[in-house]
């Protein structure tokens, strides 16, 4: 049986908690955007070469579906094609259903991507801000985690 000591996550203890001033922050927040950028940067153009890879299979696809449709009209022939038309669009509005979920993925990673660097933008705005004012952070409020023992 767990404690309450073993339980806890150390975001919760109170003597885990480290406050760092604003110019640590800010350097592992630009640190951290260094370390991700890159990684959802290529996230992002697979993702971008996937949809147009999908985009030039459902063109094929329906190409070859007019094909087989027109051969259907213009001939009887032995073997049933109406079959193969109907996998072949039961592929297409499936491809149509991952290019929906990869467009939606790309829409929230771009989203994301515009909320970090609007972040490190603010960051870096407040960081120059204390630099030009020379004087302490406004301390009128103090966390109780950072209040001092008495």
């Amino acid at each position: 049986m767990a404690t309450a000591e073993t339980s806890a996550s150390p975001v919760e203890s109170p003597s885990s908690t480290k406050s760092f001033d604003p110019q640590t922050r800010d350097a592992l927040a630009e640190g951290l955007l260094d370390l991700l950028k890159p990684a959802v940067e290529e996230v992002d153009e697979q993702v971008a070469r996937v949809r147009e890879s999908q985009v030039e299979l459902r063109q094929q696809i329906d190409g070859l579906a007019d094909e087989l449709k027109k051969l259907s009209d213009e001939q009887p022939l032995p073997v049933e094609l109406d079959v193969y038309v109907k996998k072949l669009m039961n592929s297409r509005r499936r491809i149509m259903v991952v290019n929906n979920i990869l467009q939606n993925a790309q829409t929230r990673m771009d989203k994301l991507n515009s909320r970090i660097n609007a972040h490190v933008a603010k960051r870096k705005s407040t960081l120059d801000a204390l630099k030009g004012e020379e004087k302490p952070p406004n301390m009128d409020y103090i966390h109780p985690y950072h209040m001092p023992l008495q």
